[in-house]
C-alpha cells in the first residue's frame, strides 16, 4: 500500500477540526502550520518504519514526542485566546472605571 503524506496531513488536519469543532477557525491557522512543517519529519519517521529500519517501539516513542508538541501547539493557541479575552474584558472595565471617575464630583 502506498503512504502519501499529503493525503495522510489532510486527514490529520480533518480529524483536528472534528474534534475541536467550534473552536477549529481559531486553532486551524495553528495546526495547518504544524502539520505542514512537520510533514516532512513525520514522513521520514514512517518510511524508516514501514523500511523496517527503526522498531515500532522507536517510532512510537518518536510519534509520542511530536504528539507533545503539536498538543503544546494547540495550548498556545488557548492561551492566545486568554490573553485577548483578558484584555477585552480589562479594556471594557477600562472604560467603565474612567466613567465613573468623571461622573464623581471631586
Amino acid at each position: 500500500m502506498a503512504f502519501d503524506i499529503n493525503e495522510i496531513t489532510a486527514q490529520m488536519l480533518g480529524a483536528v477540526k472534528t474534534t475541536l469543532k467550534d473552536n477549529w477557525n481559531m486553532a486551524k491557522e495553528t495546526a495547518a502550520s504544524f502539520l505542514q512543517t512537520r510533514k516532512d519529519r513525520l514522513e521520514l519517521l514512517v518510511s524508516l518504519r514501514l523500511n523496517n529500519e527503526i522498531s515500532q517501539k522507536f517510532f512510537m516513542k518518536r510519534l509520542e514526542d511530536e504528539k507533545k508538541i503539536f498538543e503544546s501547539e494547540m495550548h498556545a493557541v488557548a492561551i492566545i485566546t486568554k490573553a485577548m479575552a483578558q484584555k477585552a474584558a480589562n479594556a471594557a472595565l477600562d472604560v467603565l472605571t474612567k466613567a465613573v471617575e468623571k461622573a464623581l464630583p471631586f
